[in-house]
């Protein structure tokens, strides 16, 4: 006799089985990223702070249009800092500090969602480098801690810290926490120095000015004090 033929049914589970597969997962995250990098360089978002914001938007619409911009060109790799200082430059220090730190938390959580859905289970088997599995143990076990720290002493890039949290085991919960808190020090240094730029010479925008140093010699001292420990864990 001869065997029976492969049902529809049969195809149809092998080919949901592929294309929900971790690495088709995986494959169709870095296509998403690539085009939303594309997008940014045709954009250039960094043009927000000479060009400035849509004068027809303002008040709490224009925030909220800030913020969503904001989430989605953290998640794409605009770096904060730019988006920081045209916060400031729009909408002044305080209002521009809230803009940001809302569009801070949403990029932070899209980006999280994104790889812990689409690339936790084919990254996770790769974390076989000792420093890498060091690492991986302290964001899953440590993760508020961890993540706190690293929003505090800016030197990692911003979205590349939120896809690495996001194929560790940390929790949603202690990620958004230490994402809000960790960043408001510097996100508010630089929405200040946004907002003060036109006089440079003021107190406050050199205040803001040095503190943005200061905390970057800062994380450059921690990573070169933790390298050893991540090595020879």
């Amino acid at each position: 006799m001869f065997p029976p033929a492969a049902t529809p049914d049969g195809l149809a589970a092998r080919c949901t089985r592929v294309l929900f597969s971790p690495w088709a997962r995986l494959g169709l995250l870095l296509a998403l990223l690539a085009c939303a990098a594309a997008a940014m360089l045709l954009w250039q978002p960094q043009h927000l702070l000479t060009g400035g914001w849509p004068g027809r938007l303002s008040g709490p619409t224009a925030l909220l249009l800030f913020a969503l911009v904001y989430g989605g060109c953290t998640t794409a790799f605009v770096p904060r800092p730019v988006l920081n200082l045209a916060a400031g430059a729009l909408f002044g220090g305080q209002a521009g500090l809230a803009a940001a730190l809302a569009g801070t938390v949403l990029g932070a959580g899209l980006a999280f969602g994104l790889g812990r859905v689409l690339g936790q289970d084919a990254l996770r088997p790769l974390l076989r480098a000792r420093w890498l599995t060091a690492a991986d143990r302290q964001l899953s076990e440590h993760g508020f801690r961890s993540m706190l720290a690293l929003r505090l002493f800016p030197g990692l890039p911003f979205c590349a810290t939120n896809y690495c949290a996001a194929v560790s085991r940390m929790r949603w919960f202690p990620f958004l926490l230490a994402t809000a808190l960790g960043s408001i020090p510097n996100t508010a240094a630089y929405a200040v120095a946004g907002a003060r730029a036109a006089t440079p010479t003021s107190p406050v925008f050199l205040v803001a000015l040095g503190f943005i140093a200061v905390s970057g010699l800062g994380a450059l001292a921690v990573a070169w004090r933790k390298r050893k420990a991540l090595r020879g864990r």
